[in-house]
């Protein structure tokens, strides 16, 4: 059974979608498509390969006189997928195009953390009453099947805590830091070539980026209703190599954890010194999860948190998942 979707965004992760459609025979018709700057909406398919070309050779995907509302509003799709990038302060526009696409009867899919972490609950309430999945596994982790897991396979066990390393860019700095040697400015600099930090790394380095997931962590699991502003943060962007080659000399090392506590009300992000062979000392851009449940006990999860693809994978499991719930029908 093919479904179709729509699909908002074309940056990294939306290509690695296209690129995934385009490898793999999933079923999956491609109806409408939208970037910042243009559309494209065709009820009988649009080509992926011919959609990665076009935006490779003009940067734009489509008609310039089509924008991603046209696309949301009008586009015979199934599912929305939204995968525009995240506006943490507001949400905006992707929630708008997320409403406006649970009011038409329609699923969504995003990997966009603004709207889930600032209006998870109103969403979820809004999908919920027009008998659709709202579904956001590639907004934590990237790859790592962590929502699916605690929503679906665990049930019935209780979450007594989380500990976890949730962004890759400030990973790799700290381990190319304690590996090589490097000041904080060289491993940045180096994560920058490299294409894991922004120009401006302000959201990954000061910690808000992680933050962000255990908040959505905390809402959508724990059905908290927690902001970012409830979260204790301190980021890596203090980080000495003093402290690193002190970790060092005790057999340990530093990484950013992300710690929920749900009995304490304890949400924290803090740079920690940990033992080196500690479960949650993966090294360059990986992310690592542990979970303590009461049935099922610890269980540790690790796999790379970003990249296109990887991101990509978590975003077409919630498109498939969605696909054999609802065969037959939306």
């Amino acid at each position: 059974m093919a479904i179709r979707i729509a699909l908002i965004g074309t940056g990294a992760v939306g290509r690695g979608i296209l690129e995934a459609i385009t490898r793999k025979d999933l079923g999956i018709v491609l109806t409408g498509v939208a970037d910042s700057r243009s559309g494209m909406i065709h009820s009988d398919g649009i080509s992926p390969s011919d959609l990665l070309s076009r935006k490779r050779e003009t940067g734009l995907c489509g008609d310039v006189s089509i924008t991603a509302d046209d696309v949301v509003r009008t586009a015979p799709y199934d599912v929305l997928v939204e995968v525009s990038p995240t506006d943490a302060a507001t949400g905006e526009p992707a929630t708008s195009y997320i409403r406006t696409a649970l009011s038409r009867g329609c699923h969504v899919v995003t990997s966009n953390k603004g709207p889930v972490a600032l209006h998870y609950h109103e969403l979820k309430q809004e999908a919920d009453k027009a008998g659709v999945s709202f579904r956001f596994e590639a907004t934590v982790a990237g790859a790592i099947p962590i929502l699916h897991t605690l929503l679906e396979s665990l049930g019935g066990n209780e979450v007594q805590a989380l500990y976890g390393v949730l962004n890759g860019t400030c990973n790799y700095i700290l381990t190319r830091m304690a590996e090589e040697g490097l000041s904080y400015k060289q491993a940045l600099d180096e994560a920058r070539a490299l294409g894991y930090a922004e120009a401006d790394p302000t959201y990954d380095v000061k910690g808000i980026d992680a933050a962000i997931k255990l908040v959505i962590l905390a809402n959508t699991v724990l059905n908290q209703r927690i902001t970012l502003e409830d979260i204790d943060i301190t980021g890596i962007d203090l980080l000495t190599e003093e402290a690193i080659r002190l970790a060092e000399e005790q057999d340990a090392t530093i990484r950013l954890i992300g710690e929920i506590i749900p009995g304490k009300n304890l949400y924290r992000l803090s740079p920690r010194i940990i033992p080196r062979h500690h479960p949650l000392v993966v090294h360059g851009s990986l992310n690592a999860i542990i979970l303590r449940t009461d049935l099922a006990g610890d269980l540790v999860f690790s796999g790379k948190g970003a990249g296109s693809l990887e991101t990509a994978s978590a975003v077409l499991g919630d498109i498939l998942s969605i696909r054999d719930r609802y065969a037959g029908g939306n």
